[in-house]
């Protein structure tokens, strides 16, 4: 695929973003749903990125930091999948578990930032101290500076490799080898699912679990349904979840006024 100095100034600029967001902005632009979407726009093939981004997103729902390990980098991982799929033509699974090794790289690399960034602590306690806010500042802005830089950098060197003989690389690839790569991508997003129900799921939910997976399968099986499932058992899910909000709300506020009316036992009323 031929790409532009547009394009890799784009693929640049939206890593870099992103890369900050992951632990800056919080604003979820990370998040590989919203760079794949973004990714296939700029390279023109946006029902790629989003299949891509879908893909990666549910491989990657159950990951989270435990103390200082990092998980594999869904930022690089994610946008390297979409580039993936799209300069290649690989299938969105394949592409979802060629990125991993890319993911890896942006773990090392928010490791050995945070490495690197632990003796500047003390500068900052100083600061704080001294009430110099704009000292803060400046190490923030340097932090942010860094691990965009960094996230930018690898991707950019990688896309732009890739479009120059990723297409040989992935010719010399046997097809069974391929195949397994794609039944590796295609279980990834079960399994991280599963990590995120461990994490998540009680007791309590079970029947909400089999109930919307009831509903998944009903609508999935009518030709009319197939399309809008997804859409459907969210709204089913919304309005169970704002239901229970109701009835949640009214037995506390019940609890409360029939307390109000008891009264107390210290001033006799």
């Amino acid at each position: 695929m031929d790409y532009s100095v547009i394009q890799v100034l784009l693929v640049f600029i939206v890593t870099f973003i992103v890369a900050i967001d992951q632990f800056s902005f919080l604003e979820s632009l990370y998040q590989p749903i919203v760079t794949g979407f973004v990714i296939g726009i700029i390279l023109g093939d946006l029902q790629t990125g989003l299949v891509v981004g879908g893909t990666y997103q549910l491989m990657t729902i159950g990951n989270m930091p435990i103390g200082g390990a990092q998980p594999p980098n869904a930022v690089i991982g994610g946008i390297m999948a979409a580039i993936l799929a799209i300069t290649l033509k690989l299938e969105p699974t394949a592409a979802a578990a060629t990125a991993i090794p890319f993911a890896l790289l942006g773990q090392y690399g928010v490791t050995l930032l945070f490495s690197l960034m632990s003796p500047v602590m003390t500068v900052a306690d100083n600061y704080a101290h001294e009430a110099n806010t704009k000292g803060i500042e400046r190490i923030n802005y340097l932090s942010m500076a860094a691990l965009g830089t960094i996230f930018g950098v690898i991707v950019t060197l990688f896309f732009i490799g890739g479009a120059a003989f990723g297409n040989q690389v992935v010719s010399a690839i046997p097809s069974w080898l391929m195949s397994g790569l794609g039944a590796a991508g295609a279980m990834m997003k079960y399994v991280g699912f599963a990590i995120l129900m461990k994490v998540m799921l009680s007791r309590d939910l079970w029947g909400f679990l089999f109930a919307g997976f009831s509903i998944a399968v009903i609508a999935m099986a009518s030709p009319s349904l197939s399309s809008p499932a997804l859409l459907i058992c969210a709204f089913i899910g919304f309005a169970l979840a704002f239901w229970d909000f109701q009835i949640q709300t009214k037995f506390k506020t019940a609890h409360v006024q029939q307390g109000d009316s008891i009264g107390g036992e210290e001033d006799g009323i």
